[in-house]
């Protein structure tokens, strides 16, 4: 049997996919408080991505807390909970493997949030005034 060859811009698109997917699975799981666990449940988790290998057998999932409250507490909880997650994201994907999830805190806000404060600056924010 002749094995499906597919150009590595289907291979992105589908990893893509498939990372938005459990991106949607997780956050539903969360948001309806499925997991048997008390920090989860009191708690508003937002995945805000997750990030597939090419062969779609590892995921790493950023997640930040609700105004970035306990993440520490939140990411030992999800942790502790990753076989139902992996269990219930396998069920619903449909996949031959059910990728292994590493649960990663999403940091990108608090490097926004620098950014900004960076070019609040008065001294950068006359170099950015244009030409006088």
């Amino acid at each position: 049997m002749a094995r499906n060859e597919s150009t590595k811009e289907q291979q992105s698109v589908r990893v893509l996919k498939v990372g938005e997917r459990v991106r949607h699975i997780l956050s539903e799981l969360l948001a309806r408080g499925e997991a048997h666990d008390d920090v989860l449940r009191a708690t508003s988790v937002s995945v805000t991505e997750v990030r597939m290998t090419p062969d779609l057998r590892n995921a790493k999932v950023y997640v930040k807390p609700l105004l970035g409250e306990d993440e520490g507490v939140v990411l030992k909880a999800l942790r502790s909970n990753t076989a139902f997650f992996q269990r219930e994201v396998a069920k619903r994907l449909g996949l031959k493997f059910a990728p292994k999830l590493n649960f990663q805190p999403d940091e990108s806000f608090d490097e926004a949030s620098r950014i900004d404060q960076l070019l609040s600056d008065p001294k950068v924010a006359r170099d950015l005034g244009g030409d006088e």
